[in-house]
């Protein structure tokens, strides 16, 4: 059973950054599309980026220019680097797997953009 780990969350300012960790428990990472989603109080999980395993990237309209998703295969770790975060990206984010039965839904890490 994969495990996932989000971190580096937090409280910043709008126009801010932050850069989210997702480390996956097994080496089937490296062999996935990855994804990071988020939810936000009263809405349903969104897909804001995912990465294919031979790197290629693609982002919802939302967070195209300030969003940036890459991966470390070596370390099964996944990227969120979020810069000009507006209030709007105030969520929980997540971590996950694109295709087919998706692994068991980590804690996920709070990001909450607010002056």
């Amino acid at each position: 059973q994969v495990q996932l780990v989000e971190s580096g969350g937090g409280l910043v300012q709008p126009g801010g950054s932050l850069r989210l960790s997702c480390v996956a428990s097994a080496s089937v990472f490296s062999s996935n599309e990855m994804g990071w989603y988020r939810q936000a109080p009263g809405k349903v999980r969104e897909l804001v980026a995912h990465i294919g395993t031979s790197g290629y990237t693609i982002y919802v309209d939302s967070v195209k220019g300030r969003f940036t998703i890459s991966r470390d295969n070596a370390k099964n770790t996944v990227y969120l680097q979020m810069n000009s975060l507006k209030p709007e990206d105030t969520a929980v984010y997540y971590c996950n797997k694109l295709d087919g039965p998706l692994w068991p839904w980590g804690q996920g890490t709070q990001v909450t953009v607010s002056s």
